[in-house]
C-alpha cells in the first residue's frame, strides 16, 4: 500500500529542489545577462611566451648573395662561414640587430666589427671600415662602418656578413629576411659548350 509513495518520495525532493533553483532569487547560478561579456573562471596557467624577437636587417640594404655560406666539415676545414653580398667601396653597413659592439678593428689587414647580440648570438661584418668602437650600444640599422676592401677584391667588391651561435659557426641565412638570389652557377653546372664551326672560306 504504502511503496507508490515511498517511491514518489524522491521524485517530489527533486521537483522540490528544482523549484528552489528556479524561484528563489540568489540560489543557483545566476543567468548572464544578454550584454555581459563572459568571463572564464580563473584558472592557474603558464606565463605568455615572450614575443619573438625581430628578424635581422640586411647589412647594406640589398639581398642578393654573391656567395652563400657553405659548412665547413670541421673547425679547421675550408668553407665559407657567412654569405657575401654585392657592395661598392663606401656603401655604409648597418647593424643587423640591436646590440653591444664586442670588437671594431682590422683582422688580418681588413676591418672588422663584431655585434653581442645577446642569448649567445653574434655577428660579424667584414671587411669595413669602423664607425663604432668596443662598448657602443647600437640599434638595429644604425651605421657600424663603410665597405672597403678586403674580403672580395677592389674589382669585385662585398660585404661578408657572419654569424656565431655560441661561439660556433653558422649560416646567417635563417635569420635574416629571404634573400633575392642571383643565377650563380658553379662552372660544372653549365652546359658544355662546343666549339664554334669554321666559317665558310
Amino acid at each position: 500500500m504504502h511503496r507508490p509513495l515511498l517511491a514518489a518520495a524522491p521524485i517530489a525532493a527533486f521537483v522540490a529542489a528544482l523549484l528552489l533553483l528556479l524561484l528563489v532569487p540568489g540560489c543557483g547560478v545566476r543567468p548572464m545577462a544578454p550584454s555581459e561579456p563572459y568571463r572564464a573562471p580563473a584558472t592557474a596557467s603558464a606565463p605568455a611566451p615572450a614575443p619573438a624577437s625581430l628578424p635581422w636587417v640586411w647589412p647594406t640594404g640589398t639581398r642578393v648573395v654573391v656567395r652563400p655560406w657553405q659548412a665547413p666539415a670541421d673547425d679547421y676545414s675550408a668553407g665559407h662561414r657567412g654569405l657575401d653580398v654585392p657592395a661598392p667601396i663606401g656603401t655604409a653597413a648597418v647593424a643587423v640587430a640591436d646590440g653591444t659592439v664586442t670588437f671594431a678593428g682590422q683582422v688580418g689587414g681588413r676591418g672588422v666589427v663584431t655585434i653581442d647580440h645577446g642569448g649567445g648570438l653574434v655577428s660579424t661584418l667584414d671587411s669595413v671600415a669602423p664607425a663604432v668602437t668596443v662598448g657602443d650600444t647600437v640599434v638595429q640599422g644604425e651605421e657600424l662602418g663603410t665597405v672597403s676592401v678586403g674580403h672580395c677584391p677592389a674589382s669585385d667588391p662585398c660585404l661578408h656578413l657572419g654569424a656565431r651561435l655560441d661561439e660556433r659557426y653558422v649560416d646567417p641565412t635563417p635569420y635574416l629576411p629571404p634573400a633575392e638570389w642571383p643565377v650563380l652557377l658553379p662552372d660544372a653546372a653549365w652546359p658544355v659548350r662546343l666549339p664554334d664551326a669554321p666559317l665558310p672560306g
